[in-house]
This record gives structure tokens, C-alpha cells and sequence, in this order.
């Protein structure tokens, strides 16, 4: 098992690693906590942060399904931050460095650390409408080609995460994570569970001592702790056969023992994934959402394909063109819709045609605009490509 899972985190680190340093991909647009963060944003004002996308909404959900199936299956299988944490732990058990082993009483306390940061991430995101935590994101330090946005602290935070990995089972994930703080209460109802026939059990603590999240789970019949992660290295450990099973939850399935194959996991991780990126690429929403005026009896739309439309910043800037006051004025109601994207971005723009024409539409977008409270000439930025 443990083999096809380092097999697995080792093909979801790569494509990482290769998306974002060969392809220059954003992996920020990938991240399920980006969706955790634009939620209210988007929801609020229908607009998502700098670097975000409404691909992080979809692998969220996709996330969220994972957690209620097989708890924090995610952590253990596909973030390349808990792969990179738990290898390095790893490395030190090679290297034969002292593993530190803390008790149960400063590891519960230290546990709810994670908690206080996604609230203090969320609170600051939401109030300035930026990605507030990324300049000492560790995340973002090593899977963003080190942009300008990156402060010297986020390095500190990599190094201390990776010596404190060295010597301790996975201590970000286990403290300070605040996807993980996100997924808890969703994964304390996991519907999978590892179980034990106490009966069989030889109390040999193995699983326990295996186990990166310590949970204790020599003492316990079924393990429904909300940071298992479904690695199943107890399973594994577990010298007696059938001892430790895994498979649906003794509260929410059957009160018998059941045992799923394991490569049932697999292919769900793989299916729901999959799913969340082609409802994606299928169903893509917009990303900027803007309108003024109210809806009238009739209208007409347009879809444009416009140079340098890259961001929210530059969405803003296009509604700001569209709602101008000067000669080249757009009359009645308007919705434009944006997809943001490095090279050019769409757009949808909804009107009144019984007032404006597309082409007065067009105008608008292209043509130098009068600033009077400024006082300055404001260029457009834009080029319309082809609709």
C-alpha cells in the first residue's frame, strides 16, 4: 500500500513541480484553499482575488468530497506541501536524527494553532481583497518561481517547517495547516474509517507509533479522528492479519467489521479529481462579475476575446472604460463577465440594445478616456482580438 501511495505523491508532486517551473503555470489557481479564500469575495462582490480562479472553487468541492468519503485523504496523497514535509521526515529517520515525540497534552494544545491562523488569513483576505498570507505563505515560496510578492520571512518559514520535519512527524500539518483547520469538521464524519478487532489485537502499539498524525490508534475501535489522513501505515504495520481493516464507518455504515480493498481509494482520489478538473474545463464561471443599472425587458450580449486582460485589476479597469461619461458613454444596463488569463482573457458583455450596439460597445473599451476628477488622459490597455 505504502509503495503505490509514494508512487502517487510522487506523480502529483511532479506534475507540481513541472506545471509550475516548466510551463510557468499558477499552482495558486489549483489550490484548494484559494478557494476557501475567494469564497466570500466571490460571493459578496463577484469578483476572485489577484491569482485566483474559478478553478480553485472546483477543486475545492472536489476536495470537500474526498474529505467526507476518506477524512483528509488530500494531505496524505496529493498536497505536495504535506509530501515534501512528510519526506523530509523521512530523510531524518535515514540520517537517524532523534525523533521527538510530543506528549498528548502539548500536542493538543499545539494542534489548535491552526485554527486562530485560517481565521487571521480569511479575516485580512476578506477585509483587503488581496491574498493577504502570501508573502509568508511557505506554499507559495516554493511553488512560485520566487516572485517579487515573496517577503525574506516566508523563506525563514520554509526552513523552520523543514528542520522541524526533520526531527518531528509532519508538524505543519498537524498544527498549522489551515486547509487542514478548514477540512477538520468535515473530516471528523469521514464516512471511511481503519477499524480494530480488538479481539485480535496483541496491544503491540505499532500502528500507534507508525502513524504520522499520533493518533493513538492502539486504544481506539475505530479510528474517526478528523486528521487521519487515510495513509493506512497502520494497516500496514499491524503484524496480525485483519486486524486493522479499512472501509465504511461503524457509526454511519454497518455494525459489522467491513473491508474495502485499498485500491478502492485510489480510484476514487483519482475519479473525483478528474471530475473537479473536467466540470472545470466544461463549466468554466466567471471570474469578475460587475453590472449596473437594472435589467431590461430585452437584451443582447457580446463575447470578446481582449489582450491584457489578465486579472481582477485589469477586470476593473475594463468596467471602468465601459462605464465612462465622456462622448464615447455606454447608455442603459450593463453585465460584463470575465475570464481572466495570462495572455488574453474573454469576456461577456450583456447591454440594452435598444440603447448602445456593439460597436459603440467596442469604442468604449478602445478609446482614451478623460479622467476630469484627475485631470489626465487614461489610455486603454486593451485589444480586442476577435469575438
Amino acid at each position: 500500500m505504502q509503495t503505490y501511495r509514494y508512487f502517487v505523491q510522487f506523480v502529483f508532486l511532479g506534475i507540481t513541480l513541472f506545471a509550475v517551473f516548466a510551463v510557468q503555470g499558477n499552482a495558486e489557481a489549483w489550490c484548494p484553499f484559494g478557494g476557501i479564500e475567494a469564497l466570500y469575495l466571490y460571493i459578496q462582490e463577484g469578483v476572485m482575488p489577484c491569482s485566483l480562479n474559478i478553478s480553485n472553487f472546483y477543486i475545492l468541492a472536489s476536495v470537500l468530497i474526498l474529505t467526507i468519503v476518506m477524512r483528509r485523504v488530500f494531505c496524505g496523497y496529493v498536497c505536495p506541501i504535506g509530501t515534501i514535509s512528510e519526506w523530509i521526515g523521512k530523510l531524518g529517520k535515514w540520517m537517524q536524527l532523534p525523533q521527538w515525540k510530543v506528549s498528548k497534552v502539548p500536542n493538543f494544545w499545539l494542534s489548535w494553532l491552526k485554527y486562530p491562523i485560517l481565521g487571521l488569513i480569511l479575516y485580512f483576505t476578506y477585509q483587503t481583497g488581496e491574498l493577504w498570507f502570501r508573502g509568508i505563505d511557505p506554499c507559495y515560496a516554493l511553488l512560485s518561481r520566487h516572485g517579487e510578492d515573496i517577503t525574506f520571512w516566508a523563506y525563514v518559514v520554509c526552513g523552520i517547517i523543514a528542520l522541524a520535519s526533520l526531527l518531528i512527524s509532519v508538524p505543519f500539518c498537524r498544527w498549522l495547516c489551515p486547509l487542514a483547520a478548514a477540512l477538520n469538521p468535515i473530516s471528523r464524519f469521514g464516512l471511511t474509517t481503519v477499524q480494530r478487532n480488538v479481539a485480535q489485537c496483541i496491544q503491540c502499539q505499532k500502528c500507534a507509533q507508525i502513524c504520522p498524525m499520533a493518533i493513538p490508534v492502539a486504544q481506539m475501535t475505530e479510528v474517526n479522528q478528523s486528521r487521519c489522513t487515510s495513509c493506512l501505515q497502520c494497516v500496514d504495520q499491524c503484524p496480525v492479519p485483519k486486524t486493522l481493516t479499512w472501509g465504511p464507518s461503524l457509526e454511519t455504515q454497518h455494525p459489522a467489521l467491513m473491508t474495502w480493498p485499498r485500491w478502492i481509494l485510489f480510484v476514487l482520489l483519482f475519479l473525483v479529481l478528474t471530475a473537479g478538473i473536467g466540470l472545470y474545463q466544461a463549466f468554466p464561471l466567471p471570474g469578475f462579475i460587475k453590472f449596473r443599472g437594472e435589467p431590461a425587458a430585452s437584451t443582447a450580449q457580446i463575447h470578446l476575446e481582449i489582450q491584457n486582460l489578465t486579472c481582477r485589476g485589469r477586470a476593473n479597469l475594463l468596467f471602468y472604460f465601459l462605464t465612462r461619461d465622456d462622448h464615447y458613454a455606454v447608455p442603459g444596463y450593463l453585465q460584463l463577465e470575465v475570464w481572466p488569463h495570462p495572455q488574453q482573457g474573454k469576456a461577456r458583455i450583456t447591454y440594452d440594445p435598444q440603447q448602445t450596439n456593439a460597436e459603440a460597445i467596442a469604442e468604449a473599451i478602445l478609446e482614451p478616456y478623460f479622467d476630469i476628477e484627475q485631470n489626465i488622459w487614461r489610455e486603454s490597455p486593451f485589444q480586442i482580438l476577435g469575438p
